[in-house]
């Protein structure tokens, strides 16, 4: 196997490979681009026009997707798998994954569309770094963009697997591309509301890509994954690796669609949110429930019928969202 197939192992050992660009025995060619970034062109006259970036890794105790990458980069690297997309591989967050730690000094997922240059430290390097070889891979024109930025969750989850969909005004959400994460495995998508500093709402909404961070069950260590079924999504990514996704129907079948209805932000040492520790994502709250205070005048209560909870975490960093509400989406703009 070509040594640029294993860029897991190499980013664990932290090594940089001798052989920056190899080819396998069918023309396909793997480019080393820097620590946990490897660029897969296809093979001449295979190329179908599409340029798809997986990433994973950003919080580097979130396994089970970087060995997902690490299982598709290597059948490439075997031949087993004919790509005729450009791919971009990139594991977000290098030293956090050799530590088994979800970030070094902050979240990096927490950093893109420009909020690095607001901090320093490693993570806010390697945020402006992820953005360049991300601006680079889809600076070529006329082609199709697609960003899978894949999670694992750090609480368990009432909907496992779900998506992320960036926002950008005036942009409609894309039918084709929810029917592929339906395809995929996905059970719900979040539409949000307003722009982030997430990397695929970088892509989505500074690049022109169709992005989306894929939530994928609970974060567990390497090797400890056979709870985290991902074969809906493995075999999903080699069809749309090697362009057999073209006779998709556009249905999206039992996906639910969700609308993000408000952000709750810890604004101090003294936030406090009223549910228990052990809480899953997408727990249903009944209306009137007090959710969480915050100083002598801020609190938040649930008024919305249907409203649910995602990402629950009081010990975020004042300033940040210690949760979400959502609520069923309704009249999405579709094209």
């Amino acid at each position: 196997m070509l040594a640029l197939g294993k860029l897991l192992e190499l980013t664990l050992a932290g090594h940089e490979p001798a052989a920056k660009i190899q080819l396998t025995p069918e023309g396909t060619r793997l480019r080393w681009l820097a620590e946990g970034a490897v660029e897969v062109t296809p093979a001449a006259g295979r190329d179908n026009g599409m340029d798809l970036m997986l990433s994973a890794g950003i919080h580097g105790n979130e396994t089970a997707p970087i060995e997902l990458l690490d299982h598709l980069l290597r059948g490439i690297a075997r031949s087993e798998l004919q790509p005729r997309a450009r791919i971009l591989f990139l594991f977000g967050n290098p030293e956090a994954m050799r530590r088994g730690e979800r970030y070094i000094e902050q979240d990096i997922n927490r950093l893109f569309n420009g909020r690095h240059d607001e901090h320093t430290g490693p993570e806010a390097l390697r945020a402006c770094d992820l953005e360049h070889l991300a601006a680079t891979f889809f600076s070529q024109p006329e082609r199709s963009r697609l960003h899978y930025d894949l999670h694992t969750a750090i609480r368990g989850s009432k909907i496992e697997q779900f998506a992320l969909y960036p926002y950008q005004e005036g942009r409609p959400r894309s039918q084709r591309e929810l029917a592929r994460l339906n395809a995929a495995g996905i059970e719900a998508v979040l539409l949000h509301n307003k722009s982030s500093v997430t990397f695929s709402a970088y892509t989505y909404s500074q690049l022109g890509a169709e992005a989306f961070t894929l939530e994928l069950g609970k974060a567990r260590p390497f090797g400890q994954n056979q709870q985290v079924n991902l074969q809906r999504l493995e075999v999903q990514l080699q069809r749309l690796i090697e362009g057999h996704d073209e006779d998709e129907s556009g249905e999206l079948g039992e996906l639910k669609l969700f609308a993000v209805s408000r952000e709750v932000i810890k604004h101090s040492d003294a936030f406090q949110l009223h549910l228990p520790a052990d809480v899953e994502n997408f727990s249903e709250l009944p209306q009137g429930y007090l959710l969480a205070e915050d100083l002598a005048s801020t609190r938040w209560v649930v008024d919305e019928p249907g409203a649910r909870i995602i990402f629950p975490n009081p010990k975020v960093k004042n300033g940040l969202r210690a949760g979400i509400l959502v609520v069923p989406a309704e009249d999405v703009n579709l094209a």
